[in-house]
């Protein structure tokens, strides 16, 4: 840094062409305003400029890590939900087998009614059809001594004892 200063602070070197840029004392007043227009700059325009930004990456890195959350949320409410709907088919399911099961055991009963009622009924009916049958029977044999005795009649001209 010395040196650079000392080069700055040497005499130009005189050549016989104009010279484009002249250092003179004006270098260190045109720098002395240049640091007073960054400083004001900085206070004015970077300052705010740096705040505003750094409030935005704040507002979405917290944007990001509440997406983040509900989405780790949804997913534990999908899973929670997938497990009460496994939990609630497998409940149905136990329901469905045990409704079934006693609808195979009142079937059962109401079969197993239905065929005793079947079978007094069908019992009545033999009964009454075989005192039917013992009654017309019994007319038949009567018809038959009656028709016998007839043809005995005729046949021998008398009656017949038996």
């Amino acid at each position: 840094m010395n040196s650079a200063l000392i080069f700055l602070l040497s005499a130009a070197p005189t050549s016989h062409e104009p010279q484009l840029i002249d250092f003179d004392q004006t270098v260190f007043i045109q720098l002395g305003i240049f640091l007073l227009l960054a400083l004001a700059l900085w206070q004015l325009l970077w300052k705010p400029y740096l705040r505003v930004r750094g409030e935005r990456v704040t507002r979405v890195e917290g944007y990001r890590q509440d997406a983040a959350r509900m989405d780790s949320d949804s997913a534990e409410r999908l899973t929670k939900a997938d497990l009460a709907l496994t939990a609630a088919r497998r409940e149905g399911a136990g329901e469905r087998a045990k409704a079934r099961a006693e609808a195979q055991v009142r079937e059962q009963v109401v079969l197993a009614g239905a065929n005793a009622e079947a079978q007094k009924t069908l019992a009545a009916a033999r009964a009454r059809l075989e005192a039917s049958l013992a009654a017309e029977r019994g007319k038949l044999e009567t018809e038959t001594r009656q028709v016998a005795q007839a043809a005995a009649r005729r046949i021998l001209g008398r009656e017949a004892t038996p």
